[in-house]
């Protein structure tokens, strides 16, 4: 991992300021739809690879107090924004969202917003139909927050939001099929 991360920087240089060619500045101000969506000059932008906690599921903190999962996960993003002030890339365009891929500058590294996220316990590998990540490394991230309990992993009762949307899309199938 850290021959990789060598590698990158040395082919990615280091900027000051602005975001280098092909990338633009995600700063505090733009409007977070969740923990991986936001609009900025009327564009919607997503984290490629990311599945935030879904606003208005809950979860149980140590407390016994229900809490908004999906806030959460909000909240860690708008943390991470205004703190590192990452630089985005758009790396694909579909239905009217762009997804990209952000990196941050913590220290003197430059690391991936959705691996920060995922392996803070805040977010989570997004699945496709066929219920295998988009983003085999975000799965493996996934893998050791949920193993070291980190961010919402801490609560017996967080669900992965891929079990919940399966669910949603099982019942409307079921419901169709009527």
């Amino acid at each position: 991992m850290r021959k990789v991360l060598i590698l990158l920087s040395a082919l990615w240089p280091a900027t000051a300021g602005a975001a280098p060619d092909g990338y633009f500045d995600l700063l505090p101000g733009v409007t977070l739809e969740s923990g991986d969506t936001w609009i900025s000059n009327d564009e919607r932008f997503r984290l490629y690879g990311v599945q935030s906690c879904l606003r208005g599921t809950l979860y149980t903190d140590r407390n016994g107090a229900k809490r908004d999962c999906g806030e959460a996960s909000l909240a860690v993003l708008a943390a991470y924004i205004k703190d590192t002030k990452p630089a985005c890339a758009a790396v694909a365009k579909k239905a009217g969202i762009a997804y990209v891929v952000c990196y941050a500058m913590v220290g003197k590294e430059r690391l991936d917003l959705a691996n920060i996220l995922i392996t803070s316990g805040y977010a989570f590998a997004s699945l496709d139909h066929q219920g295998m990540p988009y983003h085999v490394p975000y799965a493996v991230s996934e893998r050791y927050a949920r193993d070291k309990r980190a961010g919402l992993w801490q609560f017996d009762d967080v669900q992965h939001p891929a079990i919940l949307l399966s669910r949603e899309v099982n019942a409307r199938t079921r419901k169709a099929a009527q």
